[in-house]
């Protein structure tokens, strides 16, 4: 049976607390509250409880094996569920608050329903202020994916929550857009090593200035290996798609230009593309993301134009393939897995 779902606006946490109060007592109570953060709206459960965690995976139509990711306060309540070290505190010091999610040696305080089966467990501290005083309402870590159907582009704004999960979920906190538009980087800590699993806002680049040395999964670029077990959400090889298949396209900017109007003429086609590229093509399904150099405003903007485009129904969507420096990584990372590593090179 299909959930009520609320609508709560959440304009100033600090004078709004009776709000947030009761949407604390709905995951005290098991239920499901969506809430902001700065990477895209988080699909939240009490991380201590079994059930909720099934639940959360209901509601998207999720994989049981994809682990969910631990939403916390303050980055010292990881003592309570996960094994830390010295380099946990050495991220937390430098990038929490923030879009840093770390993996470690889960305690048995955290069900195996939340961590996917798996003995690791993710966490991480918000900086958004309506999800930091959610999580200080409860008392203890929200379980939280992103706010979306399965394998679908994540939602930026309760807008997008509200296509997916409206029935699904006791609870939808609009806090407006989400800042960054990209979910938060994942490292994995084992011993002194640190490896990258999933890109975001805070680079490689960034992470190298704080660790010594950190290695990067072949998983972040490339599809995972044929029944290879994913370490970390985001690691399908198809994930944050639409549902028009999606291309990337390579090559000089001027045969990608050609053969994008070539297409707009024969074919049934959207494109997300640059907005210096805008006066040369036909307006007619097209989407801009923000302009070439810009990786930020790509980033902001990606899940967006993917949801604007696919309600085009297109029969295809064309996209540039992104750089793999910088915070192109973490575009790349997307939308490689968007396109379901579906790449078009322009001779």
């Amino acid at each position: 049976m299909a959930l009520q779902t609320e609508y709560i606006t959440v304009t100033d946490p600090a004078s709004q607390d009776a709000e947030l109060r009761h949407a604390a007592d709905i995951l005290r109570r098991g239920g499901l509250v969506v809430f902001p953060t700065e990477t895209v709206y988080g699909l939240g459960g009490d991380a201590t409880d079994a059930e909720a965690a099934k639940r959360i995976y209901a509601a998207k139509g999720r994989p049981s094996d994809n682990p969910l990711i631990i939403h916390l306060a303050y980055p010292e309540e990881a003592e309570a569920y996960a094994h830390t070290s010295p380099l946990y505190y050495r991220l937390a010091k430098a990038f929490m608050p923030g879009p840093l999610t770390v993996i470690l040696p889960k305690k048995d305080t955290v069900p195996l329903s939340t961590t996917g089966g798996l003995d690791t467990v993710a966490v991480r501290c918000p900086a958004h202020p309506v999800a930091h005083r959610l999580i200080e309402l409860l008392g203890r870590p929200i379980a939280a994916p992103s706010a979306n159907l399965s394998g679908k582009p994540s939602p930026t704004n309760a807008r997008h929550v509200a296509e997916d999960m409206d029935g699904r979920v006791d609870a939808i906190l609009d806090g407006g857009e989400s800042e960054i538009g990209l979910e938060s980087t994942i490292v994995k800590l084992d011993g002194d090593t640190a490896t990258l699993l999933r890109p975001g806002g805070i680079t490689y680049d960034a992470l190298c200035m704080v660790l010594d040395h950190v290695s990067v999964a072949d998983a972040v670029t490339h599809r995972l290996a044929e029944n290879e077990r994913p370490l970390s959400p985001g690691m399908k090889y198809r994930h944050y798609a639409p549902t028009a298949p999606l291309v990337l396209l390579s090559g000089e900017r001027e045969r990608v230009l050609d053969f994008l109007r070539r297409e707009q003429k024969e074919t049934d086609c959207a494109i997300l593309c640059y907005d210096e590229d805008v006066p040369f093509l036909d307006q007619r399904n097209l989407f801009c993301i923000g302009a070439r150099e810009d990786l930020a405003a790509q980033a902001h903007s990606l899940f967006r134009t993917l949801r604007q485009a696919d309600r085009a129904n297109a029969a295809c969507i064309y996209a540039p393939l992104p750089p793999t420096e910088g915070l192109g990584l973490a575009l790349y990372n997307r939308m490689i897995r968007a396109a379901a590593h579906t790449v078009k090179h322009i001779d």
